[in-house]
């Protein structure tokens, strides 16, 4: 009998009003440009639901308290023998830019308006998938 695992991944797209929470992560010193912009993401813990999973990860993150409006899409990769499952949640928020605590690996915080999201995320199935669900 195989031995299959499985990952669950989470993405919080964060709306405030009508503007979008992106964020700047550090991934490495040895590129050209170390920081890049994107959602608040981060994988949910063995037995963790997905919906408390990406309120935890957003909170953790940027210290937002958020709640869950709609799964917008869905992603899957196999990674070794690993399955990893991904869900990008839509997230509201009431509270404000000057609210964000950031985690030590994020950067920098900005709310940007929807049209502008190209502009920051250069991930064309991401952007694709965000069109699919309307967002911008």
């Amino acid at each position: 009998m195989a031995n299959n695992q499985y990952r669950i991944l989470v993405k919080g797209i964060v709306k405030r009003d009508n503007r979008y929470l992106v964020v700047e992560k550090w991934y490495d010193d040895n590129i050209a440009e170390p920081y890049k912009w994107e959602f608040i993401d981060g994988v949910a813990e063995f037995g963790e639901s997905p919906d408390s999973a990406v309120v935890r990860i957003i909170q953790e993150q940027t210290g937002f308290t958020s709640v869950v409006d709609r799964i917008l899409y869905t992603w899957t990769f196999m990674l070794g023998s690993e399955c990893n499952l991904g869900l990008a949640y839509l997230c509201l928020t009431d509270m404000d830019k000057h609210s964000v605590i950031l985690s030590e690996e994020l950067h920098e915080a900005k709310w940007i308006e929807a049209d502008e999201i190209s502009d920051y995320i250069h991930n064309k199935r991401m952007l694709e998938d965000l069109e699919n669900a309307e967002i911008y």
